[in-house]
């Protein structure tokens, strides 16, 4: 079997899509995993709803095969009344299926993992991100949601900030396993959900995308999501890395007020 073998979750569209083209054109093969069937000829297609986690160890048992690389690309933008869905899909769910898939991930592997710069506060909510990483059933996390009190926009957020630290603390355990693990933080991306972003977080966005001078491609992500799966990036482990047009170097030398470092 020529190439290597490479399973991504939402594989149907935008980032997850580019990433199964760049593979399979270098003659790697997919196996993809999407709510919505894709229309690229993938080596298997297997359906899967993340929001319904008891549904992920029968997907996952269908790779019958010795996989290379995961990419856990599959995501939900913030949108009203999705909140539970936001945090079950976006990182809960995707966590299950990491540990369901990993028994057909080789040594030498890599998995890597779609956060977002809407995860780069972090720091600043440890111990939410605790109490949201410890919940493990629909029931706890719908009470969480109401205890909480999670709107859309922190459901995205938190669940972004949850797969960083989630990547960053699986690490040392992933290299015992001879794995490694990493995320990428994309900034806003021209997919066919950034209308989405911008309802959702405005002048936050928009500002950024002006200053850049114009939005990323989902090229440009699947790109660096691939280069992180392949043996040439084996040194990189266990980062977040951000891939956003300059938009955490601006924003953080604003708050830093670095102007009288500036030429």
């Amino acid at each position: 079997m020529a190439g290597k073998i490479y399973a991504i979750t939402g594989v149907a569209t935008g980032i997850g899509a580019q990433a199964a083209k760049i593979l399979m054109q270098r003659g790697d093969l997919v196996i993809g995993f999407d709510i919505a069937e894709p229309t690229a000829d993938l080596h298997q297609f297997i359906q899967l709803d993340l929001s319904r986690p008891e549904i992920i160890d029968k997907a996952a048992a269908q790779v019958q095969v010795p996989l290379d690389g995961l990419l856990n690309n599959a995501g939900l933008p913030p949108r009203e009344g999705f909140e539970e869905k936001i945090l079950q899909v976006n990182f809960l769910s995707q966590r299950i299926f990491t540990t369901a898939i990993q028994s057909s991930l080789k040594k030498g592997s890599a998995i890597v993992n779609m956060a977002s710069r809407a995860g780069h506060k972090w720091q600043a909510s440890i111990d939410q991100i605790k109490r949201f990483s410890a919940l493990s059933s629909p029931e706890s996390l719908a009470a969480f949601i109401r205890e909480e009190e999670i709107d859309p926009i922190r459901a995205y957020d938190l669940s972004k900030e949850a797969m960083i630290l989630w990547t960053l603390a699986e690490t040392e355990a992933m290299i015992g396993r001879g794995l490694r693990i990493n995320s990428v933080s994309p900034g806003a991306v021209a997919t066919k959900i950034l209308d989405d972003f911008a309802a959702a977080f405005g002048e936050r966005m928009s500002k950024n995308v002006a200053r850049a001078g114009r939005a990323g491609t989902p090229k440009e992500v699947a790109e660096l999501a691939v280069f992180l799966l392949s043996p040439e990036s084996s040194w990189i482990n266990g980062t977040d890395i951000a891939i956003d047009g300059g938009m955490g170097g601006f924003n953080l030398s604003d708050q830093l007020g670095l102007e009288v470092l500036k030429l």
